[in-house]
């Protein structure tokens, strides 16, 4: 089953059950699926819409700290909750010691040295690790492996 087929099926069953934080936050992922789709005039393919997942929590996950600020708890256990049911599309994410060790090798690979080849190491990781691993994370870890 496609990916876009099974959040297809689970909007239905959130639905039935009358979950509607969960069928919100799937039909925001199909929307902005659809919005993608339309934009480029293409079909997206399951890694494609793996992106655009882990651009949705990315979002949710730059609102949380702004609601955090408000003091909403509602609100606050909402986010975390989309945040989590959005979590079960995308590939497992990477422990930081296997995240370390990837970083490891594309540093060996292109011969990084100083903070001046992040931009390289960075562009060599980005395929490896494609929605299983947050880019600031990588970001971090790749900071500390060129300092």
């Amino acid at each position: 089953m496609s990916l876009k087929a099974k959040l297809m099926e689970d909007m239905k069953a959130a639905m039935k059950e009358k979950d509607t934080i969960r069928k919100n936050a799937i039909q925001m992922v199909r929307a902005a699926i659809l919005q993608v789709e339309k934009d480029k005039r293409i079909e997206l393919n399951d890694e494609d819409i793996i992106s655009v997942i882990g651009k949705e929590v990315k979002k949710r996950k730059d609102a949380l700290s702004e609601i955090e600020k408000s003091n909403r708890q509602d609100m606050i256990d909402d986010l975390k909750r989309e945040i989590d049911i959005l979590m079960n599309y995308l590939p497992e994410q990477l422990s930081d010691e296997e995240l370390e060790k990837i970083i490891d090798e594309v540093i060996l690979e292109v011969g990084a040295s100083s903070m001046k080849d992040m931009g390289k190491v960075m562009g060599a990781i980005a395929p490896k690790v494609k929605g299983r691993a947050d880019n600031r994370r990588i970001s971090v870890i790749v900071k500390q492996k060129l300092n």
